[in-house]
């Protein structure tokens, strides 16, 4: 992996506990290049500054020339292209997007190009598939590589024909000769002696990249590649894959939080026909022919363990706790000065509780051990990762390691840990066979990490003109994502505190930067109302970022804000966000119904208008924009994770109420297309704008403030 690609990883971990510095050059194994791919050319380009899709051709900007990794691509003899990418699919639809950058550049159509995509054994390490970087990172090299291909093969075709290479023109994988008339394709040169020593050449590094006036795949809503395989039901996700003679295994988890294993007697469940049984520290796990023998096996060596427990904090207690174990105490507000002069200042507290992914395919993973070498098939949005941290626990070297990534379903930031192909891994490595554990949805709930909670104290002042004049804002332990304001103040200071906190915590779907915009914008709307300012127009005041300023107008302008602010009627609010996060934009206007008697909020309508600079792929960005917005109002309104004496109480969907079809409001989404901006990702912004929208309106129909996320109407129970 390269530096640029580690950092951008460690980038996408906010409180650092997963990041690690362990970096490698992985070997390509060309015969298994040629078993997998067949006959033809293989290329490899190198990351370069390549130029960008700006229309007058000026450089590109953000993503356009640090690409983390090479491009591959595979010519082959039967005329279809391959491009190898380490990225990976989950839903989020980069396969089709990939697909599209390089049959742009190739010239070919989309159904001409075959995606391969987070396989270690095969494609380069393009690092992640997080922070929204596929696009404007992993799109630019495949583009550049396809773009560096074309060339050479055209400079190839015009040696051939003794013609120049601008008399040459490709259209739909074909090189043709203006004048002459003679053409061939790409598979005719794959398939040509000389090719080789042609691409012995160093590649071009300074290729042009087709501008967006003249896409033609690119900015089209190009249907999903894969969408005929999903429909029907052939597609194998990691949990459904099978190896011939494959065992099922089951781990043996504590029964709460910080228990340790005194004692375990495997003897019963070795006693069982077929079963093998293993502890290597502290993994016990069983192996069956089936999933019930193995469910059982579990049982029989359950009943024999010994534990010591440890005490543990409830879900009630975070906050104190976070604040009490801040690492360095919580900040002081240093604008003291400005405190005791200010006509007006306000200070308020707000808490995010800890949830989970919930991905409809829980952690599943799939070993097989041959001749000392080892390959997983699993769902991760790391899969190199995933090697590094296998090679590690077997002590194997690179190139006896391969991580295989089926497209999957569902990470959101929680399936970069390898946890579960170790627990594979050690259990095929004890059976001898291939052996696949799938977790539980209790597993999953209780064993995987968690978005982390949060305090974040926000205090501001203003002065007679209602000027914000000095903004102080600490999130504890949640992350620095999103942690500066956008909005013009006269003095600021904020900070990210680290906490030692009581579960285990990781990356989400854009990481702190729902928590911080939640008390952010919450905070905005407090100090308008101090100030007597219609909470648009407050923003508007202090917000120069034209990007910023377009969405909350346009969102406001299609809501009909000044309209609906002034139709009050008893238990109805609306209420307004926006925010900046990945290098795209978001506002959002949502109104709901508050039904306090039965502690309900109902979220009527929302309109949300996002902005990632020019777009890619107009059917796919809608839907990604509609996810994040659906899946923001799970933790918005319900979603947190409840515990005490070191117990999950609600690790199951009964009791851990995710959004369901029913919740899903009115929604009016608008996209500002920029296409004199490089693209942005756009799988994670449209996700923080939502919850301090619904917080705000449920101000406005109630007059009480809300201050933590899920919002609550009534106090929170005891567990």
């Amino acid at each position: 992996m390269t530096k640029q690609a580690r950092r951008e990883a460690d980038a996408e971990m906010p409180v650092g506990e997963f990041a690690d510095s362990v970096e490698f050059t992985f070997a390509m194994d060309r015969r298994r290049f040629v078993q997998v791919l067949g006959a033809g050319l293989m290329i490899a380009v190198g990351p370069g500054a390549a130029l960008a899709q700006e229309r007058n051709g000026g450089r590109g900007g953000r993503g356009a020339g640090a690409a983390p990794a090479a491009a591959r691509i595979h010519f082959g003899e039967d005329g279809r292209v391959t491009v190898l990418s380490g990225k990976i699919e989950m839903g989020q639809g980069a396969r089709t997007e990939l697909t599209q950058a390089a049959a742009e550049e190739l010239r070919v159509p989309v159904d001409q190009v075959r995606m391969i995509l987070g396989d270690t054994g095969l494609a380069p390490d393009d690092g992640l598939t997080a922070g929204s970087r596929t696009t404007p990172s992993t799109v630019p090299a495949v583009r550049q590589g396809a773009a560096a291909a074309r060339e050479l093969l055209v400079d190839l075709a015009a040696k051939q024909w003794g013609v120049p290479p601008g008399s040459l023109e490709v259209r739909d994988g074909w090189i043709t000769e203006n004048a002459g008339g003679r053409s061939l394709t790409y598979a005719d040169l794959a398939r040509g002696g000389e090719v080789a020593a042609a691409f012995a050449q160093s590649v071009p590094r300074d290729i042009a990249l087709t501008p967006v006036a003249r896409w033609r795949v690119m900015g089209t809503s190009v249907p999903r590649v894969d969408r005929r395989d999903l429909v029907a039901g052939r597609h194998q996700y990691p949990s459904d894959r099978t190896r011939p003679g494959m065992l099922y295994g089951k781990i043996l988890r504590p029964p709460s939080y910080g228990a340790r294993l005194l004692a375990v007697d495997l003897g019963p469940a070795r006693a069982m026909a077929g079963v093998v049984a293993v502890q290597d520290g502290s993994l016990v796990g069983v192996a069956a022919p089936t999933t019930r023998r193995a469910v059982e096996a579990l049982r029989a060596v359950s009943a024999t363990a010994q534990w010591e427990v440890r005490a543990h904090p409830s879900s009630r207690e975070v906050p104190g706790l976070l604040r009490r174990n801040a690492q360095g105490g919580v900040p002081p507000n240093p604008f003291a000065d400005e405190l005791a002069r200010a006509p007006k200042r306000l200070r308020a507290t707000y808490h995010v509780a800890y949830v989970q992914h919930a991905p409809m395919e829980t952690r599943s993973a799939l070993a097989e051990w041959d001749q000392g070498r080892l390959t997983v098939w699993t769902g991760t949005q790391n899969p190199f990762g995933y090697h590094r941290e296998l090679a590690r626990a077997f002590r194997l070297s690179d190139d006896a390691v391969r991580v295989i990534v089926p497209d999957f379903g569902g990470g959101f930031g929680g399936k970069h840990t390898g946890e579960c192909a170790i627990e594979a891994a050690r259990l095929a490595q004890a059976a001898g066979r291939p052996v696949l554990v799938r977790w539980t949805r209790e597993e999953e709930f209780t064993w995987a990490y968690f978005r982390p909670a949060a305090v974040i104290d926000a205090e501001a002042t203003l002065d007679a003109d209602n000027r914000l004049t000095s903004w102080h804002f600490i999130n504890l332990n949640s992350g620095g994502s999103a942690l500066e304001t956008p909005y013009r103040a006269g003095r600021t200071h904020a900070r990210f505190v680290r906490s030692d906190a009581p579960l285990r915590q990781g990356s989400y779907r854009v990481l702190a930067a729902t928590a911080n915009n939640f008390a952010r914008e919450s905070f905005m709307d407090e100090l308008a109302a101090a100030a007597g300012v219609d909470p648009l127009d407050f923003r508007l005041a202090h917000l120069d970022e034209p990007r910023l300023r377009a969405v909350l107008e346009t969102a406001a302008n299609r809501f009909r804000w000044k309209q609906r602010v002034t139709e009050r009627r008893d238990n109805l609010g609306v209420g307004l966000a926006c925010g900046t996060e990945k290098g795209s934009v978001v506002a959002a206007c949502a109104e709901v119904l508050v039904d306090a008697a039965r502690d309900r909020i109902v979220v009527r309508r929302v309109c949300q208008v996002f902005e990632c600079g020019a777009v890619v792929n107009p059917d796919n960005l809608v839907a990604q924009i509609q996810s994040c917005l659906i899946m923001g109002l799970g933790p918005a309104l319900r979603e947190e994770m409840r515990f005490a004496g070191g117990v999950m109480r609600n690790a199951a969907f009964s009791r851990y109420h995710v959004p369901r079809l029913s919740d899903v409001p009115e929604l009016d989404l608008h996209v500002l297309d920029r296409p004199d901006l490089p693209s942005a990702g756009a799988g994670e912004t449209p996700l923080i704008a939502i919850a301090p929208a619904i917080a705000n309106a449920v101000f406005q129909a109630t007059g009480r403030r809300i201050r933590e996320m899920p919002i609550r109407l009534r106090a929170a129970q005891p567990e």
